[in-house]
């Protein structure tokens, strides 16, 4: 009755799967929960998926990938791809292909993913086309370079293991390479041939070439702030030093507002002096050395150089040296019922109650910079707003006055990143480098590498870290590992497998060999690689020596096949990473993957006894 259950369950989640009315990790736990209302499987074994370390590392790659794209280094391995392959598209292709595969020799096909994907995102919005055109070639071919060396792919480990525990030497490092090669040279061949008639069709994603996106430098570009900034520094003897910004009283005598105070820290031993800025709020104290920010017309700035005794700075600054780790700008739109409307800035309060300036006023397009304190503010009044990243934030959620427009959260990581894509290249190298020689198992080494990313500031903080994990993927592939338990416990797995030798043993060692591959490789669809592989691999130890054929060929099959998971979504955590992203469907996955599976089931029957002979 167990097995009736579980089996029904499995023909119920896949036939929602391939319906795509519920989401896919929606589905997951529908199945997860009738394993255990049905009292298949217990609490204990249902959430056993969750703390499993595929996804636990997968959730540490999401971090990675975050650093990745934050600090710039996706967005400059995109462009060293770009310039190798000129304007030539299909160059792009097959040499973001080769890349992946040359990656993913050395790695888990998930971590490949992982972090391959913000740069082929990075890519894909560069050439003004869809990621879409990519991730699903992306994951194939990761999944392809898992058959390379031997740990790349945990099936590739499980074989291994399984000849060492009947007796039998284990795999080397580099010897199932050669049908590593012949699947990633087939699977580039059929996805470069089929990426304009099977793979889905996108024209373009974000804002067109005629538009721009709502990104700091328009900002300041729009508002035009690049003339209105000024530089000023405090040298010794000044009389500003010590005195408070709100005792000087400057918006009121000079018509001036200090933005931000960029200073060098002068404790401790001082080897290395810390630059900071902070913005320049009332009670900020004024010392010697700082550097001043001031917005508005250039003589009101020579009146206060001269009344306090600084000094002009030489170089006029860029506007964009407003947007720091620490201060940033924003764009806020008045709301309909908003307090401020028909007020002016200078009676609002706007820098006492918000601890935040405003530079400008976009009003219907007209940019509104000069004078602006004495502006009365309409609905729909848009203002541009500088401060503190963190008060930026708070601003959005804590009154009903204006809306934040765009991303102020994004932006701030941005800013946090920058110049440190160099710290993120050296984590992701020293990451790869702890996997290959297996230092640590390669969870930690994930882990690891995901708190060195926050630590150094290429993730800007936990909060960041978390937002950046994609919990539908996390939740998916924890929800359906319980599955290849269920099919082992009720004994579902036993019965086939004992079903395939007794039904083609009369083909010989070859229909034995096809015979396991081809249902291996359908099970695979369903369950994760590794569930598979441990699952098929007894099995295909048991048929070899009971025929007398070579139990490595059979090893090489069933590692392979495991790793043949094409045809959905579900079962590769490098499809549920792409699903997502990509935007993809059950039918996409179905529509591409199973030509490639049935073309490549017939090469490796050709290619595995070749290498690898039955007897």
């Amino acid at each position: 009755m167990d097995l009736i259950i579980t089996f029904s369950i499995l023909a119920v989640t896949i036939v929602l799967f391939i319906s795509n009315r519920i989401r896919a990790d929606l589905v997951a736990v529908f199945a997860l929960l009738a394993f255990v209302l049905t009292g298949i499987l217990d609490t204990s074994e249902a959430l056993i998926g969750f703390s499993n370390t595929v996804v636990i590392m997968i959730a540490g790659l999401f971090v990675i990938g975050a650093g990745i794209l934050r600090t710039g280094l996706a967005q400059m391995a995109g462009n060293i791809l770009l310039n190798y392959s000129g304007d030539n598209e299909k160059r792009l292709y097959v040499l973001l292909l080769v890349i992946v595969a040359c990656v993913g020799a050395f790695m888990s096909n998930t971590g490949t993913v992982a972090l391959m994907l913000p740069i082929v995102v990075s890519i894909a919005i560069s050439m003004n086309s869809s990621p879409s055109n990519y991730l699903l070639p992306l994951s194939y071919i990761a999944s392809f370079s898992g058959m390379l060396t031997l740990i790349a792919s945990p099936p590739n480990l499980i074989a291994s293991q399984t000849l060492q525990d009947n007796g039998y030497e284990k795999l080397g490092f580099f010897e199932i390479t050669p049908i590593g090669i012949i699947g990633v040279i087939i699977g580039i061949l059929y996805l470069y041939l089929v990426r304009n008639t099977l793979l889905k069709k996108v024209t373009t994603t974000g804002p067109s070439k005629k538009e721009h996106p709502l990104s700091l430098k328009q900002l300041v570009i729009d508002y035009k702030l690049g003339g209105n900034l000024i530089r000023v520094r405090v040298p010794e003897g000044s009389k500003m030093i010590g005195q408070r910004v709100g005792q000087l009283k400057i918006p009121a005598k000079y018509q001036l507002c200090i933005l931000k105070i960029h200073r060098k820290s002068v404790e401790g031993m001082n080897l290395l002096p810390i630059t900071y800025q902070e913005m320049a709020g009332p009670s900020s104290v004024i010392q010697a050395k700082d550097v001043l920010y001031f917005q508005g017309a250039l003589e009101n700035v020579e009146k206060i150089v001269y009344d306090f005794g600084l000094l002009m700075g030489q170089e006029e600054p860029e506007a964009d040296e407003l947007v720091s780790k620490q201060l940033g700008i924003a764009e806020v739109l008045l709301t309909p019922n908003s307090s401020l409307i028909n007020k002016t800035i200078r009676t609002i309060g706007f820098r006492e109650k918000y601890n935040l300036n405003i530079l400008g006023i976009n009003r219907q397009g007209d940019y509104v910079i000069k004078e602006m304190s004495k502006q009365n503010l309409r609905f729909g009044d848009a203002l541009l707003v500088q401060g503190a990243w963190d008060s930026i934030e708070l601003l959005s959620k804590e009154t009903n006055d204006v809306v934040v427009i765009g991303q102020p959260k994004e932006h701030a990581s941005m800013a946090a990143a920058s110049g440190k894509a160099p710290i993120a290249g050296m984590i992701m190298l020293f990451m790869i480098a702890l996997m290959v020689f297996e230092v640590f198992p390669a969870v930690i080494s994930v882990l690891l590498g995901a708190v060195l990313m926050i630590l150094t500031g290429c993730v800007r903080n936990m909060d960041d870290a978390y937002s950046q994990i994609n919990w539908e993927s996390i939740v998916l592939i924890g929800a359906m590992l319980p599955m290849a338990t269920a099919l082992e416990k009720t004994g579902g797995m036993t019965i086939i497998s004992d079903g395939i030798i007794e039904m083609l043993g009369g083909f010989g060692a070859l229909g034995i060999l096809a015979g396991i591959y081809f249902i291996t490789m359908v099970f695979g669809q369903f369950i994760s690689n590794t569930a598979t592989a441990v699952l098929f691999a007894p099995a295909a130890m048991t048929a070899a020596l009971s025929i007398g054929a070579n139990p490595t060929t059979f090893m090489i099959a069933v590692a392979v096949a495991s790793s043949m998971a094409f045809a959905t979504p579900v079962a590769s955590p490098t499809n549920a990473l792409v699903m997502t992203a990509g935007g993809y469907t059950f039918m996409d996955f179905v529509k591409v993957g199973i030509p490639l599976q049935l073309i490549m089931f017939v090469v490796m029957m050709i290619a595995i006894p070749l290498f690898f002979p039955l007897f």
